[in-house]
C-alpha cells in the first residue's frame, strides 16, 4: 500500500463528504447518530469478537494491565457508546445559529453565524470508544473526520467503523463523512498531519510524546493540551471540611487523568489545621506525599520535594504539596508551573475568589470545586473531543461549539454604502 496515495484519497473523500454533511439538516444528522447507535446495539457480538482479537494481540505484545483495560470493549462500555450517541443527538445543533445580531447606523444588521470547521483529523491511542465519541461530535457539528486510532485497537476500530458506515448510509449521509484509517503503518500519521489541502484541524488525544510529536510536525492547526499540571490552593479563609473533601477528591477520584490535581498549595495560616487531616486521608488511599520544607515539618511522612516535582504530571498516586504565604504567592506559583489546564481555590472570601478567577490564566479556573469537574460532560457539553490549553479558537473542554467557527453575516434590504 502506498501510504501517501492512500491518505490523500482519504483526504479527498473527506473534503467532498464534508461539503455535504456541512449543509445537512439537524434531523438528518440526528438520524445518522441514532442509526449508528442502533447498529452498535445490533452488532454487539461482532464488536466483542473483533475486540477480543486486539486483546489477544495486546497480551502477546506485553501490554500492561492498565492499557489492556483501556483497550477492552466490555458490554457496559458498548452500552456507554450507544448512550453517548443518543445524548449527542439530543444536544442543540450549533451549526447555523446566529448571535449578536445588531443594527448598524447604516441600517444593515450584522451578526455572527456558527459554521463547521470542515475536515477534522483525530489521532488517538488505545481506547476504541474514542472512535464513536469523535465521530458523533464531528457529525453533529457538521464536520467530516478522519480517525487514526492506535495500532493495538485496529480490529475494534474497523468494526466500529463498519457500524458507523451502515448508520450513515441508512440516514442518507455519505459514508466518507467518517473514515477510519485502516493501516497501522506509522507513516499514515505523518501524512495525515500534513494534508493541508483537505484537512482543516488536527486533534491529538493521548500521551505527551504523541501530542508533542503532532504539535512539532503538523502543518495544520492543532487543538491540544500537553500536560495536566492542575493545582488546588487552600486559602487561609477556607472552610476546612470543604478543603479536605475537595483536595482528596481532586487527587484520588482517578489518578491517570489530565484533570487530577498534581500540586496542592496551602496558605501558611491554615496549614497546621488542614495538612494533618489531609495527610491521614491520603495515607489511607496510598498516596505518596512530596512537600516543601515547611510541609515536611507538619507531615513527618512527607518526602522532600524537588524543583522537578512542581512541574511534573504524575498521573499516579503521588502529590506535591507546598505551603505558601498567601494568594499572591499561590498565584505566582501557579502562573510559573501550571500547564494552563485547571486550577481551583478553596476560600470563603468572595473578594479573593474573584481575584483568583480573574488573575489565574488557565483554561478552567474554579472556586470551591474539585478540578475533576474540568470535563465536557460535567460542563454540559454532552461530550468532548479533548481539552485545549491553547488560547486561540477553542479553550478548555472542546465540545460541539469548539468544532465550529464563526463567520460574519450581514442582512440588508438594498443597502449601499454612502
Amino acid at each position: 500500500m502506498n501510504i501517501k496515495e492512500y491518505m490523500t484519497t482519504l483526504g479527498q473523500q473527506a473534503a467532498a463528504a464534508g461539503r455535504e454533511v456541512s449543509r445537512a439538516e439537524s434531523g438528518k444528522k440526528n438520524a445518522a447518530l441514532l442509526a449508528i447507535a442502533e447498529q452498535l446495539a445490533l452488532q454487539t457480538d461482532f464488536l466483542a469478537a473483533e475486540n477480543a482479537k486486539d486483546l489477544v494481540a495486546g497480551k502477546e505484545k506485553g501490554l500492561d494491565a492498565a492499557l489492556l483495560d483501556r483497550l477492552e470493549l466490555t458490554p457496559a462500555r458498548i452500552q456507554a457508546m450507544i448512550e453517548g450517541l443518543q445524548e449527542v443527538a439530543a444536544l442543540p445543533d450549533p451549526v447555523g445559529a446566529i448571535s449578536d445580531l445588531n443594527y448598524r447606523p447604516s441600517g444593515i444588521q450584522v451578526g455572527k453565524m456558527r459554521v463547521p470547521l470542515g475536515v477534522i483529523g483525530i489521532i488517538y491511542e488505545s481506547r476504541p470508544n474514542v472512535t464513536v465519541d469523535a465521530a458523533a461530535l464531528c457529525l453533529k457539528s457538521g464536520n467530516a473526520c478522519i480517525l487514526r486510532g492506535g495500532s493495538e485497537s485496529i480490529h475494534s476500530n474497523k468494526a466500529i467503523a463498519s457500524c458507523i458506515a451502515q448508520g450513515l448510509q441508512q440516514a442518507g449521509l455519505p459514508e466518507q463523512s467518517v473514515q477510519v484509517v485502516e493501516t497501522t503503518d506509522r507513516a499514515a500519521v505523518g501524512e495525515l498531519i500534513t494534508l493541508n489541502d483537505y484537512v482543516d484541524v488536527i486533534v491529538p488525544r493521548g500521551g505527551k510524546s504523541l501530542i508533542e510529536r503532532i504539535s512539532k510536525e503538523a502543518s495544520i492547526a492543532v487543538i491540544k493540551h500537553l500536560d495536566g499540571i492542575c493545582h488546588v490552593y487552600i486559602d487561609g479563609a477556607a472552610d476546612i471540611e470543604k478543603a479536605v473533601n475537595i483536595a482528596v477528591n481532586a487527587k484520588t477520584h482517578r489518578y491517570g487523568v489530565c484533570n487530577a490535581m498534581e500540586t496542592l498549595l496551602v496558605a501558611e495560616s491554615i496549614a497546621a489545621q488542614v495538612l494533618p487531616r489531609l495527610a491521614q486521608a491520603y495515607k489511607a488511599k496510598g498516596v505518596e506525599l512530596r512537600g516543601c520544607l515547611k510541609t515536611c515539618s507538619i507531615v513527618p511522612d512527607c518526602v522532600r520535594a524537588t524543583e522537578a516535582d512542581w512541574q511534573t504530571e504524575y498521573l499516579a498516586p503521588i502529590l506535591a504539596i507546598k505551603i505558601v504565604a498567601d494568594i499572591d504567592a499561590a498565584m505566582a506559583h501557579i502562573n510559573q508551573f501550571s500547564s494552563g489546564h485547571t486550577e481551583s481555590i478553596v476560600t470563603e472570601n468572595y473578594t479573593l475568589a474573584r481575584r483568583f478567577l480573574r488573575e489565574v490564566d488557565s483554561s478552567s479556573v474554579m472556586v470551591n470545586a474539585s478540578t475533576r469537574f474540568a470535563d465536557g460532560f460535567e460542563y454540559g457539553l454532552g461530550a468532548e473531543i479533548g481539552i485545549s490549553t491553547d488560547k486561540l479558537h477553542a479553550r478548555g473542554p472542546v465540545g460541539l461549539e469548539g468544532l465550529t467557527s464563526l463567520k460574519y453575516v450581514v442582512l440588508g434590504d438594498g443597502h449601499i454604502r454612502q
